[in-house]
């Protein structure tokens, strides 16, 4: 806006200046040459008393000399009465300019080598016309004109600077605080709540510093509201979980009572650090920075242990594959283990007792795909499961589910797809990018990813998928 605005009052000022210093320029040539003219006019006016008395030579080089113009005058008298034709001076204009000029009777100007002429006629007592010739230098003709113009010139640039100067001026005063505003929006986009904008400047872009900074104290103040929601509603649960706890230590020994409380104790751990975020105003993100994340095959082996017991008791045949070696993946240990328990918890929900299923990690230098894969009837429209999946919770669903998982995958830059498994169930397949270098859309579909090799995850998977 600032250039655009500079351009626009160059070409403006510079139109202007054309317009008044060309004609100006002009008329000030025209000046010159008038004055030049006049001055000659007014030299053969001071011989002409004197042609009119006498035609005598001597007589009149004198009255020529005291014009101080004998160098550049001339006298042309014609023969008449017995007397012969007298020529005074250097003669430059040509005869028949002369000749026509003494016909006519009025003054001329001609052209001539170095100049011009000034031919003016006379009438003598005798009744002859005498003709007095003015040499007129080129250089008399336009003296002071180059300076006049280079005058012109310099004000038409200083006017120029001029105006691109109070141009540039206010530019930067409209642009400094649309810059600001700018900045200030990049800020509050990538999550810098305390990003305000001074407002100053011109009116419009004041109001709109108002607005921006109106609108920044109103998302700060939901987000807050938000918080000590998220935190009393996690504190509401502390007494069910109490009395979850104490019926779990009622419960004896065995496996099952095992599981339950550390089911119970995990779960304690989970509300307190909801209450503990929310009252920090530090938001849950993945684990990043170098060495930060967790080992996926531990965490697969940890939860499918925690698992097992409760498939055994349902007579389901499980299976995992791909968790016997270490795979490092940049999210917290927290964060993955919730997304295996929600992903598992549907196939216990919404699968018959029986139905197997199976856990497989996929490893490869740029990514790593964990698919949950089962037996059961499958979801004959995945786009509406991933719909519930950000929060509709239609058909009896939270929809916090599969929303845990597609948040942990975006965090790195994959996402996750839902389709059918091997086992002719459903199959939810979890992209973890290592190096988290795309971003995902909206709905879950990744954005351009350079091609892999065939020892990469994905080649894994779809041999997975072949066996």
């Amino acid at each position: 806006m600032r250039w655009a605005l500079v351009k626009v009052s160059l070409a403006v000022t510079t139109m202007v200046v054309l317009a008044f210093a060309v004609p100006l320029g002009l008329v000030i040539r025209e000046m010159a040459r008038d004055r030049a003219f006049s001055g000659a006019e007014r030299e053969a006016a001071a011989v002409a008393p004197a042609l009119s008395i006498t035609t005598d030579r001597d007589q009149l080089e004198r009255v020529v000399a005291s014009a101080g113009s004998d160098a550049g005058m001339a006298v042309h008298i014609p023969a008449g009465d017995g007397q012969e034709a007298l020529e005074l001076g250097r003669q430059r204009a040509a005869g028949e300019d002369i000749a026509a000029v003494r016909k006519l009777g009025r003054a001329s100007t001609t052209g001539v080598a170095g100049g011009s002429t000034l031919l003016q006629p006379v009438a003598l007592s005798t009744g002859e016309i005498a003709v007095v010739e003015v040499f007129v230098p080129e250089a008399e003709v336009t003296n002071g004109v180059g300076t006049a113009w280079a005058v012109l010139a310099g004000v038409g640039v200083a006017l120029v600077l001029g105006s691109v100067a109070v141009a540039d001026r206010l530019g930067v005063r409209m642009v400094r605080p649309a810059k600001r505003l700018v900045e200030g929006a990049r800020d509050l986009g990538e999550g810098r709540l305390g990003a305000r904008v001074p407002e100053e400047g011109p009116t419009e872009l004041r109001l709109a510093a108002v607005a921006f900074n109106s609108m920044a104290d109103q998302v700060v103040q939901l987000l807050a509201n938000e918080r000590e929601l998220a935190a009393d509603l996690s504190h509401r649960l502390r007494t069910p979980l109490t009395v979850l706890r104490l019926n779990a230590a009622s419960l004896g020994e065995g496996p099952a009572a095992d599981q339950t409380r550390t089911a119970v104790e995990q779960l304690e751990r989970e509300v307190d650090t909801i209450i503990r975020t929310a009252r920090e105003a530090k938001p849950q993100t993945a684990a990043a920075g170098p060495g930060a994340g967790c080992d996926a095959a531990e965490v697969v082996r940890e939860r499918m242990a925690f698992w097992s017991a409760l498939a055994e008791d349902e007579g389901r045949k499980w299976r995992v594959a791909g968790a016997d070696r270490p795979v490092r993946i940049p999210v917290a240990r927290a964060d993955l283990a919730a997304a295996l328990d929600a992903l598992l918890g549907n196939v216990f929900r919404h699968t018959p007792e029986g139905t197997a299923f199976a856990v497989d990690v996929h490893n490869g230098e740029d990514a790593v795909i964990v698919l949950v894969s089962d037996a059961g009837p499958g979801i004959p429209d995945p786009e509406v499961a991933m719909a519930r999946g950000r929060g509709s919770g239609s058909e009896g669903s939270t929809g916090l589910g599969l929303d845990i998982v597609r948040r942990l995958a975006e965090s790195t830059g994959g996402d996750v797809r839902i389709g059918s498994s091997v086992l002719g169930g459903t199959e939810v397949r979890i992209w973890l990018q290592l190096d988290g270098r795309a971003p995902v859309s909206s709905r879950g579909h990744r954005g351009p990813v350079r091609r892999r090799r065939r020892g990469g995850p994905a080649a894994a998977y779809n041999r997975s998928r072949s066996l």
